[in-house]
């Protein structure tokens, strides 16, 4: 019998053309999506107007990533942007319609090597902390309040793509890397608590498949995790969901090889991926497949199983870079077949 009963249908709302590559795309609190450049320019959008409202421009290195603040009392609120070995904290609700590197609030260098890139950054729930990821391997928690860094004693043994904290624990952030391995930390310790390496899929036919990379990763706020790898699978950690853990424990569970659920949903490499609500996964393939992903946690550990269903494939965009997801609203980002930049906006129209 099939888990998915209802299918929501997305249907493409917005077309965003911009010079540069989409790098990088997030959504702020009050709707405004946010798209990042390789050229080092960020883009803020009040959909369904299709203008740019504020910039930034001259960063100097390809926005690898976006996190957002929460606003104290309206407006855009902060924005924590990574280009290039730093990170840069820039306030979205100055008069300034077009800001520039010198706008920044806060510049934080996490890396003496220029070219040792931030790849991924992430706010916690509490806004004290932002967690970060370097092509070195490297994973590193910037206090918010000090701005001193702490970076945690195992490093990925290749390029860290991705890290998130984990709600309801504060000190506990989980990342993914080249190295084919998820790492679970415990950032005031600098301790290195669980680990979960994926293994290369057999080789069915002539063509030969990447290795298991972590490209992606996404916690739930139940405290699932999600990550999408190179060879196109995507692999459901649930030992940590406070809907299925017996009892709370000490330490988050969510890398529990006997507690996850993996499934191949493509034949090339999911690119990003991000939670709809507790128990759906959108992802992206680099070529723009966008599929949902069900995970059921009801009956025994044998019976947990993935749905798949799809929802779009991309019109414009050539090659994927980035998701977001904000409310009924599913942003793509990337670049077109001539080189230039492009985002696509889809809305759920129900089911």
């Amino acid at each position: 019998m099939s888990l998915v009963t209802q299918v929501p249908a997305y249907a493409l709302q917005h077309t965003l053309f911009i010079p540069a590559h989409v790098s990088s795309l997030e959504y702020t609190q009050n709707d405004t999506l946010i798209l990042g450049s390789d050229d080092g320019s960020i883009r803020l959008y009040r959909l369904p107007d299709t203008k740019v409202v504020k910039a930034i421009r001259g960063l100097g290195s390809e926005v690898s990533s976006i996190a957002v603040m929460a606003p104290r009392s309206g407006g855009f609120g902060d924005m924590w942007v990574a280009c290039g070995s730093s990170v840069k904290l820039f306030n979205l609700n100055t008069r300034e319609l077009i800001q520039s590197s010198e706008n920044a609030l806060v510049a934080v260098q996490l890396s003496d090597n220029n070219g040792d890139a931030v790849n991924g950054i992430s706010v916690s729930e509490n806004q004290k902390s932002l967690a970060f990821t370097l092509d070195s391997g490297v994973v590193g928690v910037v206090d918010l309040l000090t701005n001193s860094v702490r970076r945690m004693k195992t490093p990925h043994t290749s390029i860290c793509a991705t890290a998130s904290f984990i709600p309801d624990r504060p000190s506990e952030v989980v990342s993914g890397g080249y190295d084919s391995a998820l790492l679970h930390f415990d950032f005031r310790q600098g301790a290195l608590l669980s680990r979960r390496e994926f293994a290369s899929l057999p080789q069915t036919s002539a063509v030969s498949l990447s290795p298991p990379f972590v490209l992606c990763l996404s916690v739930s706020s139940t405290g699932s995790v999600a990550a999408g790898t190179a060879d196109g699978q995507i692999w459901i950690g649930l030992g940590g969901d406070k809907r299925v853990s017996v009892k709370k424990t000490r330490k988050w569970g969510g890398l529990r090889e006997d507690m996850g659920l993996s499934k191949k949903i493509a034949d090339g490499p999911v690119v990003a991926l991000a939670f709809l609500n507790p128990t759906t996964i959108v992802t992206s393939t680099l070529l723009g497949n966008i599929s949902g992903h069900l995970a059921r946690v009801e009956g025994d550990v044998g019976d947990w199983r993935i749905e798949s269903f799809p929802i779009a494939q991309t019109e414009i965009i050539s090659k994927v870079n980035a998701l977001a997801i904000h409310g009924d609203n599913i942003a793509v980002g990337g670049f077109r077949m001539d080189g230039k930049g492009v985002a696509e906006v889809r809305c759920c129209k129900g089911v």
